[in-house]
C-alpha cells in the first residue's frame, strides 16, 4: 500500500518515471546500443518519421519511438498494441483480439488480418487471439526483432506509469465492479479501495512478467504451453486447452471500391462492422450519390444509407458473402431504389428489416504509417469493458468476455484504408469504436475527407448522424446545426440528440505517401482522450 500524497511517495513517482523513460530507450536499442543512432535506436530515422494515432497518448508515443528507431508500420503497430495492453486495459490487452488492415508499400497489397476474440466452447469467455494476431502481423511485415516491439510495454508495466485520462474515465465508469476482484483491486485500487484516478502511478509486475515471457518465447506458451494451462485453470473451466490451441489469426481479402485513382478498402465479413461501413460507402459513392446530393440533403442521405446497411447486415449473419459479392453495383442500386431524397423510408418497410443486436461500446482503434508509405490500422476489443473484469493471477491481464450480440465477435470493429495501388501510395486510414454507431462515424469522417476534401481535424470534429434502424430513430450529436436537424424532421425522421456518435482515429496524406509527406495529417477523435503524432 502506498502512502499517497507523501513527499516520499512523490519522490518514488519521479524516480520511477525517469527510470521508465530510460528503460524504454534501452529496450529499443535491444542490446544496450551506443550513443550514436543505429538501426533499432530512437533517433535513427532522420526527417519524416511517419504518423501514429491511438486512444491513449503513451501508446502513441511508443509507436512514434519505434518509427524513429527505423521500425516499419507493422513494428510500430505491434508496439502500440502491447503498450495499450498496459495503458488501456479497459479496451485492449493480452486477452483481447481485433482486426487490422495492412498496406505493404513494397507490393502495394492491402490485406485484412482477422484475430477476433470469438466465444470459447463453453460460451463463457472470449478466446484470447491478440498475441497470435500481432505475432502474425510482425512476422509478415516487421523489420525490427520481436523483442524490440514487446520490450517498451514490458518496461512500462514493470516500472510503472501514471494513469491517463483515457483509462481514468473507464475506471470511473466501471471501477466499482472491478474492485470486487482481489487481483484487480491490488493493481488498480487505492488504499481506500477505490479505483485509481488520473495521474496516479501504477505498476503491473505480473503483466510485466507475462510480457517478458512473450518477449522471450513468443505467443506459443500462452496457447499450448505452461501459461496456457495456467489460463485454463484460472478460467475455472470457461476456457480449454483446445480453445487456446485452435485460436489462430486469418488473412483475408478486404472489400474494395474504386474512387478515381484510389482504392478504398474495408474489412469484410465475418467482420460485420466492416461490412456495414463498406455497404454505406458503396451506397454513397455508386453513381456519385453523395457528391450529387445538395448539402442540405446529406444528413438525410447519411441516415438512410446507414438504415439500409444495417438492414443488409441481417443477411450476412445468416451467410457471410465473399468480399466481391458484398456490395456489387447491382445490389447497391437495388437498395437505393427505395431511397427518396424528400422523405424518410421507415425501417419496417425495408426487406429485410434491420435487426437489433446488443453491442458493447468498449473497444479502441489506432493507426500507423511509416515514412515508406506502409500502413496499419487496427481495432481491438475485449468484447466488454475490461473483458472478464478479473486479472489472471500471476499474469496480470484479463481474459476477453464472451461476445455479445448472439455470440458474434467484432460487431463494431471495422477499419478502412485508401491507397493508390497503381503507384503503391498511401492516402488514408481510419479506425472507429464506440458500439453500434462506429461504422457510420467512420464513413462520415471518410466522406468528408475523401469526397469533400475537408481538413482531417474539421472532419473529425464535425457533428454526426446515425440511424441503425432498430430502433428507427435518427440520432444526432448535440450541437448539430439547427438547419440540419430541420432537414431531417421535415423528411419524417424521428430525431434524438445524443452526446457522441462513435470515436474515429485517422491519418490522411492528401497527396500520397511516401512522395508527399508534407500532405499528411494525423487526428485523434476529440470525443476521446487520444493523441495523434506526425513528426520529422
Amino acid at each position: 500500500m502506498r502512502p499517497e500524497g507523501s513527499a516520499a511517495w512523490r519522490r518514488r513517482q519521479s524516480a520511477a518515471r525517469r527510470w521508465a523513460a530510460g528503460a524504454l530507450t534501452l529496450a529499443l536499442a535491444a542490446c544496450g546500443g551506443t550513443p550514436d543512432p543505429t538501426p533499432g535506436t530512437i533517433g535513427y530515422v532522420a526527417g519524416y518519421l511517419g504518423g501514429v494515432v491511438a486512444d491513449e497518448p503513451r501508446a502513441a508515443l511508443i509507436g512514434r519511438d519505434v518509427l524513429s528507431a527505423g521500425g516499419s508500420a507493422a513494428d510500430a503497430a505491434a508496439a502500440v498494441y502491447f503498450a495499450l495492453a498496459v495503458t488501456l486495459p479497459s479496451s485492449a490487452g493480452l486477452g483481447s483480439g481485433g482486426v487490422c488492415l495492412i498496406h505493404e508499400r513494397a507490393t502495394g497489397m492491402v490485406e485484412t488480418l482477422d484475430f477476433l476474440p470469438e466465444a470459447s466452447a463453453s460460451g463463457r469467455l472470449g478466446r484470447p487471439a491478440g498475441m497470435r494476431g500481432i505475432y502474425a502481423l510482425h512476422a509478415r511485415h516487421g523489420r525490427l526483432r520481436w523483442p524490440q516491439v514487446v520490450s517498451p510495454a514490458e518496461q512500462l508495466a514493470r516500472f510503472g506509469n501514471p494513469v491517463s485520462r483515457a483509462l481514468a474515465s473507464d475506471l470511473d465508469r466501471h471501477g466499482a465492479d472491478l474492485m470486487t476482484d482481489p487481483e484487480t483491486r491490488r493493481v488498480f485500487g487505492t488504499t481506500s479501495g477505490q479505483p485509481v484516478g488520473e495521474g496516479d502511478f501504477v505498476t503491473q509486475l505480473d503483466l510485466g512478467a507475462a510480457l517478458a515471457n512473450l518477449r522471450a518465447r513468443g505467443p506459443g506458451d500462452f496457447h499450448v504451453g505452461r501459461a496456457a494451462r495456467d489460463l485454463v485453470e484460472a478460467s475455472g473451466g470457461a476456457l480449454s486447452m483446445a480453445d487456446l490451441a485452435a485460436t489462430k489469426p486469418s488473412w483475408r481479402e478486404p472489400v474494395a471500391f474504386e474512387l478515381g485513382n484510389l482504392t478504398v478498402h474495408f474489412a469484410a465479413p465475418p467482420n460485420l462492422a466492416g461490412g456495414v461501413a463498406a455497404y454505406m460507402w458503396g451506397l454513397l459513392t455508386v453513381d456519385e450519390t453523395y457528391e450529387d446530393a445538395p448539402p442540405s440533403v446529406r444528413p438525410h442521405l447519411m441516415a438512410e444509407a446507414g438504415l439500409r446497411a444495417f438492414a443488409a447486415r441481417g443477411a450476412w449473419i445468416a451467410a457471410a458473402p465473399a468480399p466481391g459479392d458484398l456490395a456489387t453495383p447491382e445490389s447497391l442500386r437495388a437498395s437505393l431504389a427505395t431511397y427518396d431524397p424528400s422523405r424518410h423510408r421507415p425501417a419496417s418497410d425495408l426487406s429485410p428489416a434491420p435487426r437489433g443486436l446488443r453491442q458493447d461500446p468498449s473497444g479502441t482503434s489506432f493507426a500507423v504509417v511509416d515514412p515508406d508509405g506502409s500502413a496499419v490500422v487496427c481495432n481491438l476489443t475485449l468484447n466488454s469493458a475490461f473483458g472478464s473484469r478479473r486479472l489472471v493471477p500471476g499474469y496480470g491481464f484479463a481474459l476477453a468476455a464472451p461476445p455479445s450480440g448472439r455470440g458474434l465477435a467484432g460487431l463494431s470493429l471495422g477499419p478502412m484504408m485508401a491507397t493508390n495501388q497503381h503507384v503503391r501510395e498511401f492516402y488514408f486510414a481510419a479506425g472507429a469504436s464506440g458500439g453500434v454507431a462506429a461504422p457510420t462515424a467512420l464513413v462520415e469522417v471518410a466522406t468528408r475527407v475523401l469526397l469533400d476534401d475537408a481538413d482531417l481535424g474539421d472532419a473529425l470534429a464535425a457533428k454526426r448522424v446515425h440511424n441503425g434502424g432498430a430502433p428507427d430513430i435518427s440520432f444526432v450529436e448535440s450541437g448539430l446545426p439547427r438547419e440540419e436537424i430541420d432537414s431531417l424532421t421535415r423528411r419524417g425522421h424521428r430525431v434524438q440528440p445524443v452526446k457522441r456518435i462513435g470515436r474515429v482515429n485517422a491519418i490522411h496524406c492528401g497527396k500520397g505517401l511516401p512522395v508527399n509527406p508534407d500532405s499528411c495529417g494525423v487526428g485523434a477523435d476529440p470525443r476521446r482522450f487520444g493523441l495523434g503524432l506526425s513528426a520529422d
